[in-house]
């Protein structure tokens, strides 16, 4: 007996599956050390636009190593591994597509920029309610920048969840 299949065949994946590869993809290569240590030379104005984003580009930064920090390794990377986690559950759990009034491509752009949004608050603050030294002042801060690169970035899993079915 042969494999069957049931629903649509389509070469595309789900809007959910290519806006977490999206997420995956800007963590990994911004939140590079590579990235984040050229994102912080000179190479960058601070004071322009273009210097600003590429910098912020960088917020989820993961490290291969811990340079003796609390916590180890986990901790430096706490950060990243809960955006990327968060933001895939996210884009899982938002039926956005499915229960918008005008279902298509725009509510597949605002799901997913908005779970992207959503994803940078909660791992910020998980981030530092579980690393090293919690307080929560510190997670509360850290929800504003991570909400902030959220919404600044979150465009780009918006629009990559554009390329999916619903």
């Amino acid at each position: 007996m042969g494999l069957v299949r049931s629903g649509p065949v389509s070469g595309y994946g789900t809007a959910a599956g290519t806006g977490a590869l999206a997420a995956l993809l800007l963590v990994g290569i911004c939140g590079s050390p590579a990235y984040t240590g050229w994102a912080a030379a000179t190479l960058t104005d601070p004071d322009s636009a273009g210097g600003f984003y590429l910098r912020l580009l960088a917020w989820p930064a993961w490290r291969l190593d811990a340079d003796g920090q609390a916590g180890g390794l986990f901790a430096a990377d706490l950060r990243a591994v809960a955006l990327v986690v968060l933001a895939v559950a996210l884009l899982y759990l938002l039926p956005a597509a499915q229960v918008a009034r005008v279902p298509g491509p725009v509510s597949q752009f605002f799901s997913g920029w908005a779970a992207y949004v959503l994803a940078g608050g909660l791992a910020a603050v998980l981030a530092a309610l579980l690393g090293p030294d919690p307080s929560l002042l510190a997670a509360l801060q850290d929800a504003s920048s991570g909400a902030g690169y959220g919404f600044l970035t979150g465009w780009i899993i918006g629009t990559a969840s554009l390329g999916g079915r619903a």
